[in-house]
């Protein structure tokens, strides 16, 4: 089982923390000006560039409506501003040769298989080894801040003991470009997971705002009457069903934290051998001896939540074409859903 320190350094934040929401009034006696000449002088610690690059993805609206560089503020007007910002880490990042299963790359994007035992960006516990300390040795003209600290380009990510595939933006635009489309819920995610249980229904939608606990500051906790947290939308698809467990697919419109583990346990069906939510235990099935031992034998082999980040799709900051990525379940996932068919042809 996961230490205190693990699992909270697991806990890296919804995917909407990696966008920067901004909200400007000007001024009743605001003369006539260029908006990005505006926005350089009352946005602290941003340089032109990256003003620029949000106007050209429509990020900056005036009064509700995207504008060009060369809209003049006026008096009264209320300006939005959405810009790709970096996740909280230590202030030096140091480069670690570490193996990167790179699935595509141009001069604009990389997307990545990344390991179920990584994690994405340094945190308290976890000052290395993780994809950020990767991707500073591998690729040398990643984002940076003003002051020329690196930006490592994350526009979403994945939760330690989760494999799958992200995509990392490797130039100020692309982030700008790729951090709207996961802010405007545009990109495709798709997940595999194993679950405790069935269904009762083959397909459904949970629409249940989540947010971190206020009893464990670990987990996230769900609010299905809004009172607290963010909205947070799963879809989800039985693909199997296995007497005790099911395979399902789920595709995500929002980013929260644990999101698909947390609703899962809110309806019942914890993620198999999720610690954090209460899978780690034999909860269907026979009582006897030899399921319980079969039990723990799985959580052998896959000993972390079984979830899969699958498929994902966005468009291309460049091109502007669709891009589709697939991976394959990985090898311990793989071998515990053979298990369970094992399993069933014995009973």
């Amino acid at each position: 089982m996961d230490t205190f320190d693990e699992i909270k350094d697991s806990f890296e934040g919804d995917d909407d923390e990696l966008i920067e929401n901004l909200e400007i009034k000007v001024d009743p006696g605001q003369s006539l000006l260029r908006i990005d000449k505006y926005l350089g002088h009352h946005i602290r610690n941003t340089s032109r560039n990256r003003i620029q690059n949000a106007i050209d993805t429509d990020s900056v609206m005036v009064n509700g409506r995207p504008v060009k560089s060369s809209y003049k503020v006026k008096p009264n007007d209320l300006i939005s501003i959405s810009l790709a910002a970096a996740p909280k880490m230590p202030t030096e990042v140091l480069p670690e040769d570490l193996p990167l299963e790179i699935v595509y790359e141009d001069d604009e994007v990389l997307v990545i298989n990344k390991a179920q035992e990584m994690v994405v960006h340094p945190g308290h516990g976890n000052y290395s080894g993780t994809l950020v300390n990767a991707l500073v040795h591998h690729f040398s003209n990643l984002p940076t801040t003003p002051d020329g600290k690196v930006r490592p380009g994350l526009v979403h990510r994945i939760d330690k003991g989760t494999s799958g595939l992200l995509v990392i933006a490797k130039t100020e635009f692309a982030m700008q470009f790729l951090a709207k489309q996961f802010a405007d819920h545009t990109t495709e995610r798709t997940y595999y997971a194993l679950i405790w249980g069935e269904p009762k229904e083959q397909k459904g939608t949970i629409n249940a705002h989540i947010g971190r606990g206020f009893k464990d500051r670990r987990m996230s906790d769900v609010f299905p009457d809004g009172e607290h947290g963010k909205e947070a939308i799963t879809h989800y698809e039985v693909l199997k069903t296995m007497r005790y467990v099911s395979l399902i697919k789920c595709n995500l419109e929002t980013g929260r934290t644990h999101q698909i583990r947390a609703h899962m346990k809110y309806l019942g069906h914890p993620l198999f051998n999720d610690a954090t939510y209460g899978g780690d235990k034999v909860l269907r099935g026979d009582l006897f001896t030899k399921y319980k031992q079969f039990v723990e034998n799985c959580f052998e082999i896959i000993p972390r939540q079984a979830l899969h980040a699958k498929s994902l799709g966005f468009l291309h900051p460049k091109t502007k074409e669709w891009m589709q990525f697939d991976s394959e379940l990985p090898e311990d996932l793989q071998k515990v859903l053979e298990k369970w068919d094992h399993y069933l042809q014995y009973k």
